[in-house]
């Protein structure tokens, strides 16, 4: 569950580096300016954060990050979950172009940046050299307690957006009181007044059509009975008796010329057709009739439903509609207006809330002494003997989002003294320390297979910088540890030693990585303790640190006896 293998082509100065990781506590030293940080930086952007063109090596098209891991349970079920392809090993690659377009994958496939930094929290945890600013940050201590206490405040978010929805509701409501009533007596006159004509959906067309008949009655009437006059006329003009020769001719000759027979077929079809509809023209006549008085009744609605369609400026055929929608504007403002019933739901939703933040406050209060005591008897091991932090927490009546209290973070810094506020009473070197304590203590609970350390110990020296570096040396006996520092105490303790150097080339100059065993190693470490010019004593110091063995004097003649 941890970093195996990073690899970096034409990132800001490095040309191409691949680079092997082991478990364990592994230091990253060199000089001032040579690119140790430029590792932690490449690392973050396979993790997702924003990426911009000045991260690509300058006259490089683009630049590329991939980072290899053992992923924990948790990404593998993240996976799953995300639909990307799990296997024994995790890779994430992120390229960027000299435009700053970016790229990513996951196992190979397409990925955002957001889907990274989501995977990148259940991978590496990154603790940066200004870690402190964050214990002046109320939104960080609160995280940082959550996190120690293994709360999840999702379904308080949930239940405190309802209650401030309802609350809203119910203050709009108040406030708006006069307007609503106003408005619920227009809107109840006029559904009265269409309620009066009781508008059916499709209630103005049929009358359109039924208006239409009656009006022109006596014409459809007239029309019907010449039409009727024409087809069964008793004289020999009448077109049913007129079919009627034609078939009888043509059959009485279909033994001469058999091509009548199929004339006959026709002519026989036209006046079965013309006799049908002779009959609908008979049953037509019988039901119609000049109709005065509904023809009256017709008049009087239809202006009925022109003079209400033109008092709303709408057209009458969308009265209908319209009246529903009143009606469903009105039951909106009846349930607005109900304030019994608002207040009864804001009630009912700032209970749920308050429930939900009581049992957060419970998880905190019996959290809060544990997280002080670990992170002061981590101060304790950092130099600050006497000091302590306290966990404070203030608590409101009413929930915010995030629960009942405020988390801050008092210290102080020696034996008597009254804790206060970070910012206030804390050193450079004392912040950077408590902040160190603190993330060790943090550290030690997360499910993250990876902590980067980047240079969170600068400020400290001595004594204290070896206590660094045995803290360092014990997380990493449970987590992988990296730790980018220029103090000599924490490279000592180290499993593992890489060195950051720049290298000149033709085109410019490249950081490069290389691991350092025995020789090597002493060599940095004597570095680090006295510059570039190398003293046996510096030496002989950075082997006592390192515990190695002195260097074997070259062999002497033996001395003659006397």
């Amino acid at each position: 569950m941890a970093l195996r293998n990073i690899s970096l082509r034409d990132f800001v100065i490095v040309r191409e580096l691949d680079l092997d990781l082991a478990d364990g506590f592994t230091v990253l030293t060199g000089e001032t300016g040579a690119g140790k940080s430029i590792l932690i930086d490449a690392l973050q952007l396979a993790l997702g954060v924003r990426a911009d063109a000045g991260v690509v090596r300058e006259n490089a098209n683009r630049c590329e990050v991939c980072a290899q891991f053992t992923p924990p349970a948790s990404a593998q079920a993240w996976l799953n979950n995300a639909g990307f392809e799990t296997s024994e090993t995790l890779l994430l690659k992120r390229t960027v172009d000299s435009l700053g377009k970016s790229r990513a994958w996951i196992n190979g496939s397409p990925a955002t940046a957001s889907q990274l930094r989501e995977l990148g929290e259940l991978l590496v945890d990154i603790h940066g050299q200004h870690a402190w600013q964050s214990m002046t940050r109320p939104d960080a201590v609160r995280g940082l307690l959550d996190a120690y206490a293994r709360i999840d405040s999702n379904t308080l978010k949930d239940l405190w957006s309802q209650w401030r929805s309802a609350q809203q509701a119910h203050a709009l409501a108040l406030g708006a009181q006069d307007n609503l009533m106003r408005e619920r007596e227009r809107l109840s006159w006029q559904i009265g007044e269409l309620e009066k004509l009781s508008p059916g959906l499709d209630e103005w067309a049929n009358l359109n059509a039924e208006h239409t008949r009656l009006s022109n009655a006596q014409a459809l009437i007239d029309g019907s009975q010449l039409a009727l006059n024409a087809l069964e006329s008793e004289d020999s003009g009448g077109a049913l008796n007129s079919l009627s020769r034609a078939v009888n001719a043509l059959v009485a000759q279909t033994h001469v010329e058999p091509e009548f027979q199929a004339l006959a077929d026709v002519l026989s079809s036209s006046l079965a057709q013309a006799e049908d509809a002779a009959h609908s023209l008979h049953a037509y006549l019988r039901k119609t009739d000049l109709d005065p008085q509904r023809l009256a009744q017709l008049d009087e609605r239809m202006g009925l439903w022109i003079s209400l369609s033109r008092r709303y400026k709408r057209q009458p055929e969308d009265l209908a509609v319209m009246l529903q929608g009143w009606r469903a504007e009105l039951t909106a403002l009846d349930a607005a207006s109900d304030l019994e019933k608002l207040d009864t739901a804001e009630k009912a939703a700032l209970k749920a809330c308050l429930k939900e933040a009581r049992k957060i406050t419970q998880l905190r209060t019996q959290a809060a002494p544990k997280l002080a005591l670990n992170v002061t008897q981590a101060m304790q091991q950092l130099g600050m003997q006497g000091g302590r932090l306290e966990v404070f927490l203030e608590t409101h009546l009413l929930p915010s989002m995030h629960g009942l209290e405020d988390v801050a973070f008092l210290v102080a810094g020696h034996a008597g003294s009254t804790p206060k506020p970070v910012g206030k009473v804390a050193s450079g070197g004392e912040l950077s320390r408590i902040a160190l304590a603190i993330a060790v203590t943090t550290s030690e609970l997360g499910e993250a297979g990876t902590l980067i350390f980047d240079e969170v110990d600068s400020g400290v020296g001595g004594a204290v910088a070896e206590a660094v570096g045995r803290l360092m040396k014990k997380l990493g006996q449970h987590r992988q540890v990296l730790a980018v520092t220029h103090l000599p105490q924490v490279a000592s303790c180290a499993d593992h030693h890489l060195l950051v150097a720049k290298a000149a080339l033709v085109d410019g100059v490249a950081s490069q990585v290389a691991t350092l065993v025995s020789e090597q190693r002493v060599n940095e470490i004597a570095r680090m303790l006295g510059g570039e010019k190398l003293s046996e004593t510096t030496m002989a110091h950075a082997r006592e640190m390192l515990s190695y063995p002195p260097k074997a004097a070259p062999d002497s003649p033996p001395k003659k006896r006397t």
